[in-house]
């Protein structure tokens, strides 16, 4: 017998109990559940709902519960379709018919709400904090190289030199902003929708500011109708996963590059990289690959909580049961791309020989000839094209702007002076 069936004359078809069924994924959620039940039922309590005796005895059973899950050793059913339905179940046949009393007051509705926004809040502070270790692993390799010289790329063509530290930098500022977003929406999160029932609240005397500040919420829902159907807290998450893998895959992305015999500015360590089952020179970045590539599943989570929410009436509906399993992967992929990204980039050697040689052959140093004869007097749109003259000549006599002569300057330019050379310098 269910425990929602007194009102059916007949067991649900059997392909319906595994279809119908959500236990093989929101089983993640059984310490949210346990611990949202353990505040509510202390509320229950307190406010003369239940006995004391009833709370203490159900609480009780629930503690013993959780400890039983975070040791592996309950066993879920698809009979009792979720983990709300398993964990009440559970608590039932373990305490007799008082368990039956923890639903008092309370929906799945809110239930599963309540615990959505416990596991975002506890995943919210857990990429802040994976996030700032890789921020302090890229501060540390820029401040080993501050004076590490590079060509710096727009178009993927060597553009003006720059600093190694500085390129780091850049990811640093982009991380940074991914931690501001995740707090900035944590207010959000942090809302508790318990007591809002399956739509319009509940008849018992229940106090759900009690149950939000056990839970540490900053606060409850103003309406019961938004607090059971709201997900744009998870479309937020969603979308700022989706930037910071955006982040993720663009350093990986150069990472590939740098690690390539082309460019050969980086090393990256063997424990982080794979060889071929064929070639056996090969030696494959499959970790910044690996990231690169789940970002795309990462996005297509995103989308598909977009779809699901996109034509829903007030207030619950079944499809909210797709909001989970595409939460839990992107925080598994998300969370694995922190904690590999961080050694990866810590244990990688750098070339520095490899990347100052390219930024000095080349011509990486044409703007500041420009700037050069702008402070000679010259205007910037006719230095530019003098400068694009001399790179030109540079090309066809198979030479850099550093190895012209001075009067080779000075035959495109005659302001030019000794003090060229100190100018164009890499430094």
């Amino acid at each position: 017998m269910k425990l929602w069936g007194g009102r059916f004359t007949k067991p649900t078809h059997r392909w319906v109990e595994e279809f119908n069924a959500s236990i093989s994924f929101d089983q993640e959620l059984a310490e949210e559940d346990i611990q949202g039940s353990i505040a509510h039922v202390t509320m229950l309590g307190a406010c003369g709902i239940l006995s004391p005796e009833e709370a203490g005895q159900i609480i009780k059973g629930l503690e013993s519960i959780l400890a039983r899950v975070r040791s592996g050793e309950v066993a879920f059913s698809v009979e009792h379709e979720d983990i709300h339905m398993n964990i009440e179940k559970i608590l039932t046949d373990e305490i007799g018919p008082v368990g039956g009393k923890l639903h008092t007051g309370r929906s799945r509705n809110d239930q599963v709400a309540l615990d959505l926004h416990l596991y975002v809040r506890k995943q919210t502070i857990e990429l802040v904090r994976l996030l700032v270790q890789l921020e302090q692993v890229l501060l540390e390799k820029a401040e080993q190289h501050i004076d590490t010289i590079l060509p710096g790329y727009t178009h993927l063509q060597r553009a003006q030199p720059v600093r190694l530290a500085h390129h780091l930098l850049a990811y640093v500022s982009m991380f940074e902003r991914d931690i501001d977003r995740l707090k900035d929406s944590f207010k959000r999160v942090n809302l508790c929708p318990l007591g809002a029932g399956a739509i319009a609240g509940t008849t018992f005397p229940i106090d759900r500011k009690m149950v939000a500040n056990q839970l540490g919420f900053d606060g409850i829902y103003d309406n019961s109708m938004d607090a059971v159907s709201d997900r744009d807290f998870l479309v937020e998450f969603h979308s700022i996963c989706s930037l910071i893998m955006v982040h993720l895959s663009r350093l990986s992305e150069e990472l590939i590059l740098w690690a390539s015999e082309e460019f050969n500015y980086i090393a990256l360590d063997d424990a982080f990289c794979t060889g071929s089952s064929m070639m056996p020179q090969k030696k494959n970045p499959d970790i910044p690959e690996l990231v690169r590539g789940k970002t795309g599943r990462v996005f297509g989570h995103l989308m598909a909580m977009l779809t699901t929410l996109k034509a829903l009436p007030l207030t619950y509906n079944k499809d909210l049961q797709e909001d989970k399993e595409g939460l839990f992967d992107t925080v598994r992929t998300l969370t694995g791309s922190l904690s590999l990204m961080v050694p990866m980039i810590q244990s990688m050697k750098v070339n520095q020989k490899k990347m100052r040689e390219n930024a000095e052959f080349g011509f990486a140093n044409a703007t500041d000839l420009a700037d050069y004869l702008v402070n000679k007097g010259m205007p910037f749109r006719q230095a530019h094209e003098v400068v694009g003259k001399l790179v030109l000549y540079c090309i066809r006599e198979d030479k850099y702007l550093t190895d012209l002569s001075l009067s080779e300057f000075r035959s495109f330019a005659g302001q030019i002076n000794e003090d060229i050379y100190d100018k164009i310098a890499l430094e």
